[in-house]
């Protein structure tokens, strides 16, 4: 297993911008910070926070979906207050 500065480095599966760039595939170490840790991709300066990223590819795909199913709903609710909206001659 290979080491980097803050541990052992493993790929992590990264969900941050799943719905804009899809799901990230990096090389990161773990460092000990907060209760679900935070990352860092190895040669970079982004870190990211539980729940963003994921030991597993299977753990990445089901919260990208969660994620694209609450952005649905929310353009749902976003076009009912539009087709709601209705503009009147004063």
């Amino acid at each position: 297993m290979k080491t980097g500065k803050d541990g052992p480095i493993a790929t992590r599966w990264i969900t941050k911008y799943a719905l804009t760039s899809g799901i990230l595939e990096y090389e990161t170490s773990i460092s000990g910070i907060g209760d679900g840790g935070m990352i860092c991709a190895e040669n970079s300066y982004q870190c990211f926070h539980k729940p963003y990223w994921h030991d597993t590819e299977v753990e990445a795909l089901a919260h990208a979906d969660q994620l694209r199913l609450k952005k649905i709903a929310s353009l749902k609710k976003q076009i009912e207050r539009l087709e709601a909206l209705r503009f009147l001659p004063e």
